[in-house]
Order: structure tokens, then C-alpha cells, then sequence
């Protein structure tokens, strides 16, 4: 048990941070430990990224200290709420298609490998490539989508993505893109919740397990926070590159053990 809280805790703490939500960092090292279905973790992830996000977006709020665009990540959440409710029906029709449900993990792995991958190189090369700075709502809609429905098909609550598509599509800084996208985050991950109770498709998990991560999450969205008035872009920078290599092994050893 004391996995589950630490795991969720460091994730969250850097999740914080760098605004990639912490999924990304507990769904992969959950899988490798074997301690849960492919299932279980997405729906733990998920509940874990949910209170971090909650409890980081209302200190934002409430400490007004908020870089939150509102007009422009509303037809953001608007999009990945209903990406989210998408993603999740793929990775049920993963799993009921697959000779054995667990391969649905592989999937997953493959898939977080090359968006890692794709993030990485976007990061270190940002400064040299030209950003847009995209206004129509409905476009706007449709890049939420395409955020809700690959954060919830992967069981990672956003991670590196939302913080391409913020730099590259919205020219954001590094702390303005970490802010906005815990934001939206919050609203995939609640859709995902309700998904997810509304088709009756809880997988059968440990109450305890659920609740030391949950506090694991808030408990890293307050440390993060701190830490994170300490820190600039580039710093944020280099721990966002560090941690996208770090996932990218982790990714990699999952998909050979789900496969062999």
C-alpha cells in the first residue's frame, strides 16, 4: 500500500508542476509493478489526477495568482469532455476485441511512447519553431477533442500533450501552458468519472489503495505548488525533458512485458 501512496505523491508533485496531471507518470510505473489490471490503474490514475487537478486549479483561483485563459480554454474543456467520453468507449472496445484484455495495455504503452517521443522533441526544439495562435471556437473545440479523448484512451489524465498543443497552437509560455492545462485536465477527468459510473464499468478495486492515492494526490498538488513559485520556464523545462525519458523506458519495458 505504500506504493500506491508514494507513486501517486511524486507524480503528483511533478505533475503539478509541469501541469502534465501525474497520470502519465502513475499509469506506466503502475503497470510495470503488476499490482494492478490495466483496468484498475486507469481508473486509480484517474481518480488520483482528479484531485490533484481540483485541488490545484481552486488554489489557483482562490490565491488569484490564476494565468488561466478562461475564454480560450473553455471550448478546450467543451472539446475534451467529449473526447474524453470517445476515449473511453475506444479502450472498452480495446479490451472486449482483444484475445486477452491485457494486451489493451500494450496499446496504451505504444501509443504513450510515441506522444512521449513526439513531446521530447517538440520540447527541446520549441524556441526555433514558429507557434500559431489559434482563435475559432470551433477549432478550438476540435484540438479539445482530439486532447480528451487521447488522455482518456491512455488512462494518463493529459500529460506531455496538453502542453505541445498549448505552445504550439496558443503560444503560451511553459507556466501559463502548465496552468491552463491542469484546467483542463480537471473537466476530462471529471467527464471520465462520470463515464465511467454512468456505464457501470468501475473495475473492482482496493477502497484503501483509492484512497492513499487520492491523498497522495493533493498531498503532491500542494508540495507541487510550492515548488513550483521557486522554479522558472526553464527549469520546468528540463524537468518536464528528464521525466518524458524517464517514461519513455518505462513505456518501453511495458510493452514487451504485456506482449510476452
Amino acid at each position: 500500500m505504500v506504493f500506491f501512496l508514494l507513486v501517486s505523491l511524486m507524480a503528483s508533485i511533478i505533475g503539478s508542476i509541469c501541469g502534465i496531471g501525474g497520470g502519465v507518470i502513475i499509469k506506466p510505473l503502475m503497470d510495470v509493478s503488476g499490482m494492478a489490471t490495466v483496468a484498475v490503474s486507469s481508473f486509480l490514475s484517474g481518480c488520483t489526477v482528479l484531485s490533484m487537478s481540483l485541488y490545484s486549479v481552486a488554489k489557483l483561483m482562490i490565491s488569484k495568482e490564476s494565468k488561466i485563459n478562461i475564454r480560450r480554454s473553455i471550448p478546450l474543456v467543451i472539446g475534451s469532455i467529449v473526447g474524453g467520453f470517445a476515449g473511453g468507449q475506444i479502450f472498452s472496445f480495446l479490451q472486449s476485441s482483444l484475445p486477452n484484455p491485457e494486451l489493451a495495455g500494450a496499446v496504451q504503452a505504444g501509443c504513450l511512447l510515441v506522444v512521449t517521443l513526439g513531446t521530447l522533441l517538440y520540447t527541446i526544439k520549441k524556441d526555433k519553431i514558429p507557434t500559431l495562435s489559434v482563435t475559432n471556437d470551433l477549432l478550438v473545440v476540435v484540438i479539445g477533442f482530439g486532447l480528451g479523448t487521447m488522455s482518456s484512451l491512455l488512462g494518463i489524465g493529459g500529460g506531455p500533450i496538453n502542453l505541445v498543443v498549448l505552445f504550439y497552437f496558443f503560444s503560451m509560455d511553459t507556466k501559463t501552458a502548465s496552468q491552463n492545462s491542469l484546467f483542463i485536465i480537471l473537466f476530462s477527468q471529471i467527464s471520465n468519472l462520470f463515464t465511467t459510473l454512468a456505464t457501470n464499468s468501475v473495475p473492482d478495486f482496493d477502497p484503501v489503495a483509492l484512497t492513499l492515492m487520492v491523498l497522495g494526490g493533493i498531498g503532491g498538488g500542494i508540495i507541487g505548488r510550492a515548488l513550483s513559485k521557486k522554479m522558472d520556464n526553464s527549469h520546468t523545462d528540463k524537468l518536464l525533458i528528464g521525466l518524458m525519458v524517464v517514461i519513455m523506458f518505462i513505456c518501453g519495458y511495458n510493452i514487451y512485458r504485456f506482449v510476452a
